[in-house]
């Protein structure tokens, strides 16, 4: 009996006061968070991620430190995140590329997009936009359209990787006008844009945020944008439907997520601190000033925007005769 006491005094004095899920909770975050964003600096899943940072480290009253693990379009930093320690302190920025395109474009991922994330909240959305070099002599996609045709195989397009909403997006518009680029992929949106800048390549297709400062400081010139409706930062660039391509749509969004596994108490924590930070009017701004369209889902309706994500994107692969990678 004396031996069984002492195994039990050992037992409970091995379980520290106050570590019960809820509790934890509310001290929780003890320490700096980690943010992965599955692309490098300057590309449009960046900044936004950058603005979210800031306003959840106000929020948690702890750093929320911006992690870039760019390469092989946001898929290996998804699998960093989706293979990190599932207590709290790891978040992803995922987004239409890591959870929706890439999953459709791919026959084998590292990760599961459906088992491997815990999705925290949608931030917003924005279009694409269809940009090309100043050198190219034109200013509508009807002209940029005969312009490529007569060039079969000449010109090239930048992306911000394989599998990425702009690759996609310009494969489509391929299929769509009849014209043949060449695709030349960039590890994120930053270099890519950097690339047409340059005069490396022709044309791209990128997101609204990506290419905003560099089309209002003309060093590439917009020709349309990929949603149904004009983008309220581009109001004189019509959109691809105006252009002649009817049904043409691509919305690139951002959301944030944590591995799966995050205890719930800790997890709820965190989707009340992100849908506080985006209703801070700083958030809302700044969102606004990068081109991004604020619609926040939290929790299971993110969940269940994801789920549609998938599917569309699956059918859009499909029926575009993209090849699987």
């Amino acid at each position: 009996m004396r031996n069984f006491r002492t195994v039990v005094s050992l037992a409970l004095l091995a379980v520290p006061f106050g570590s019960s899920p809820a509790q934890g909770a509310e001290t929780f975050p003890e320490r700096p968070l980690r943010y992965i964003v599955p692309f490098p600096p300057g590309g449009s899943t960046d900044i936004v991620a950058r603005i979210v940072a800031a306003a959840l480290t106000e929020g948690f009253g702890q750093q929320v430190v911006i992690d870039n693990r760019g390469g092989a379009g946001g898929t290996l930093g998804a699998d960093i995140a989706a293979h990190a320690t599932a207590d709290g302190y790891t978040l992803f920025a995922c987004n239409i590329a890591s959870l929706a395109v890439s999953p459709a474009l791919y026959r084998k991922l590292p990760y599961n997009p459906v088992k491997d994330f815990a999705p925290v909240g949608l931030i917003g959305s924005n279009p694409n936009a269809l940009a090309v070099h100043p050198s190219v002599p034109a200013a509508t996609v009807a002209e940029f359209t005969a312009f490529s045709k007569a060039r079969p195989g000449k010109l090239n397009y930048s992306s911000s990787g394989i599998g990425t909403s702009p690759q996609l997006s310009m494969e489509m518009f391929k299929m769509a006008a009849g014209v043949n680029l060449v695709h030349v992929a960039y590890k994120g949106g930053g270099p890519a844009v950097a690339g047409l800048i340059g005069g490396e390549v022709q044309a791209m297709f990128g997101t609204v945020p990506s290419l905003l400062g560099a089309i209002r400081a003309h060093r590439v010139r917009a020709l349309a944008v990929t949603s149904t409706t004009r983008a309220p930062d581009l109001p004189d660039v019509p959109t691809l439907a105006e252009s002649g391509l009817r049904d043409f749509e691509v919305i690139s969004w951002q959301g944030l997520c944590t591995p799966t596994g995050v205890p719930k108490a800790t997890l709820a924590r965190i989707r009340a601190a992100l849908a506080k930070a985006l209703d801070l009017p700083a958030t809302r701004k700044g969102l606004a000033n990068q081109g991004i369209q604020t619609t926040p889902l939290i929790a299971e309706k993110f969940a269940k925007f994801i789920r549609a994500e998938q599917v569309k994107w699956k059918k859009v692969v499909k029926d575009a005769g993209v090849p699987l990678r």
